[in-house]
């Protein structure tokens, strides 16, 4: 084929990719891409350029035998960030995302610094743990020593600081990349040949 009979083709099903580009391809390219990413989840880690696995939650480490310790990290018995990945098809467009408000957090990681009110209750709390892990007893216990400096701080606010390491679900990857390229040129030649 010359590239004036190929320009010739191009120009006679121009519509028909004109269609596939503005609307089919948005459609379809939006669910690869949301499988692609639900999938991260199923592994565990981002896949762009491998598998990068994602941080070992606390739950896992205790290793104990309730269900919520068999999850693996993100995921839960509801699975509402794994369910919450949608697609949005426009015009040779598509967005790919969540509305979840922590997903973010997830996403990119974040360090939360919260400033709770230590309250007549939450003094009371940190006795029950103190004496629940050996308080009272001659040997020093690192453990029952923050409850008891908890219970008889003069603080009326604590500084508590939590880091969420990054576990990155939705983004750039080139593996997607090279999903949709091949959709794309799959399409085109399907119109192309027909």
């Amino acid at each position: 084929m010359t590239p004036q009979q190929f320009t010739a083709l191009v120009k006679a099903k121009e519509k028909e990719i004109r269609d596939a580009t503005h609307r089919r391809l948005p459609v379809k390219i939006g669910r690869l891409a949301q499988d692609h990413f639900q999938d991260n989840f199923r592994q565990g880690g981002f896949v762009n350029g491998g598998l990068h696995h994602w941080h070992i939650t606390r739950r896992q480490q205790a290793g104990g035998k309730s269900a919520n310790s068999q999850y693996g990290p993100l995921m839960s018995a509801r699975k509402n960030l794994y369910g919450s990945i949608r697609y949005v098809p426009g015009d040779a467009q598509v967005i790919v995302g969540t509305t979840v408000p922590y997903a973010a957090v997830h996403n990119q990681g974040a360090t939360i610094t919260a400033h709770p009110r230590v309250t007549p209750k939450m003094r009371k709390f940190a006795w029950r743990q103190f004496f629940a892990a050996g308080g009272g007893s001659k040997a020093s216990n690192p453990e029952a020593d923050k409850w008891k400096a908890l219970a008889l701080t003069k603080k009326d606010r604590l500084t508590v600081t939590s880091r969420i390491p990054q576990r990155q679900f939705l983004g750039t990857s080139r593996e997607l990349d090279d999903k949709i390229r091949e959709k794309i040129e799959t399409e085109i030649k399907q119109i192309l040949t027909q």
